[in-house]
């Protein structure tokens, strides 16, 4: 399952390009220090990582929830098919309107990035990277879902840890370089990154269905006791 996060994270990354790209190549790094510019991306990163470790945090305590009322297969079979049905029909979530309050926090947010692109003290691209991980995207909802499904806040967090962690390697040569992905390259990653969320999605789905297959759809804890008690 944790695997699947870092996936997200590694291919998602090339959408994370077009959606956050413009902000990280915005951040005012120190270029002519390279060691102060070094500490400064990872700042930024350590911010992103923390967010994406909260929310995860919170979603696996609506995870855990679905756990003690022994949903925990049902809601892997519901989480895989939720990322099948996103991919498959985009317009049936694109649909889905935020409330005027979070479309508040959300724009407020847009303000504070505004504000902490300007300066450059100590604890900038830190605030920064906590900003830019609450900011609307696509991928990270979809990685919600596999927080969800780990039924443990302490599980969510690490999952969505994991996400931002694959994230890091592209983002970083963002950074550097600038939006380098354009072409038939950043063209065919767009296109395998549908396949790798469904693909994902079965898996989960596979996991919840428990037909026994060691790591990819383990059988139920229940099953896996009433067969150690029939051999007694």
């Amino acid at each position: 399952m944790f695997l699947s996060a870092i996936l997200f994270g590694l291919i998602g990354s090339f959408h994370c390009v077009g959606m956050c790209g413009p902000i990280a190549f915005m951040l005012p790094i120190d270029r002519q220090n390279r060691t102060k510019g070094f500490f400064e991306i990872l700042s930024y990163h350590l911010g992103r990582l923390l967010t994406y470790s909260l929310i995860g945090l919170l979603f696996g305590f609506l995870g855990k929830g679905f756990y003690f009322f022994g949903f925990q297969q049902q809601l892997s079979i519901i989480v895989g098919i939720s990322m099948i049905i996103a991919i498959v029909f985009p317009k049936f979530f694109s649909k889905v309107n935020f409330s005027k309050s979070i479309s508040n926090v959300i724009y407020k947010v847009k303000n504070a990035l505004g504000k902490e692109l300007k300066k450059k003290g100590n604890d900038t691209f830190f605030t920064i990277g906590f900003l830019n991980g609450f900011l609307p995207c696509g991928l990270v909802y979809m990685a919600i879902f596999g927080a969800i499904a780990t039924t443990n806040p302490f599980s969510g967090s690490f999952y969505m840890f994991l996400f931002g962690l694959g994230t890091i390697p592209l983002m970083t040569t963002v950074v550097y370089l600038g939006n380098f992905t354009k072409g038939t390259f950043r063209k065919r990653i767009q296109k395998a990154i549908p396949i790798v969320v469904v693909f994902i999605g079965a898996l989960f789905v596979l996991r919840g269905l428990g037909l026994g297959i060691p790591y990819i759809s383990p059988a139920p804890v229940l099953d896996i006791v009433s067969s150690n008690n029939a051999c007694h």
